[in-house]
């Protein structure tokens, strides 16, 4: 059934409110897209804090004018798979890249950083880049290695006492 303009309206706004919230997005041509593909990125994508949506193109573009980007229609062809992402930049490039590794008819097309337009060789360099929680992690690792190092001498020396008391008791022995 088709969409009255009324209803068309309401989901450009909303797509552009969630448009002006976004960190990142990314666009792919998707061909052969089924519901258990449909089902997985969106699960994999809640858990990173990413929305996926299928929209009409047209209704994408004037989405994404209303939220300040400027985007030209001819710049999205095919079926074009929306990757929205909350919480970081990197996410929705991972997870659109991990979708694509090894499938026909799946291209990453271009995207969102920074409220401008990137092509798709940005996007997939994006996707190379560290998540949140894996910088989180280095950082932390960073943090706690000078401590555990320090932590590392001072044992050492116990244990070197602990061997030579152990080397004294086994000779008197």
């Amino acid at each position: 059934m088709p969409k009255t303009k009324q209803q068309k309206e309401q989901m450009v706004d909303e797509l552009a409110e969630k448009l002006s919230r976004i960190k990142s997005a990314v666009f792919t041509r998707v061909s052969g897209y089924t519901m258990e593909d449909a089902d997985a990125l969106r699960t994999k994508g809640r858990e990173q804090g990413v929305e996926l949506a299928i929209t009409k193109k047209t209704l994408l573009v004037r989405a994404l004018e209303k939220a300040g980007v400027k985007l030209d229609i001819n710049q999205l062809t095919g079926s074009v798979l929306t990757s929205l992402g909350y919480e970081d930049e990197v996410s929705p490039a991972k997870i659109m890249a991990d979708y694509a590794k090894g499938r026909e008819g799946v291209e990453l097309i271009g995207g969102i950083l920074e409220g401008a337009y990137v092509e798709s060789d940005s996007v997939k360099a994006l996707s190379q880049l560290p998540g949140k929680q894996e910088l989180l992690a280095q950082l932390v690792g960073s943090l706690n290695a000078p401590t555990s190092g320090f932590v590392n001498v001072l044992a050492g020396n116990f244990r070197k006492l602990v061997y030579a008391l152990n080397a004294i008791k086994d000779a008197k022995a």
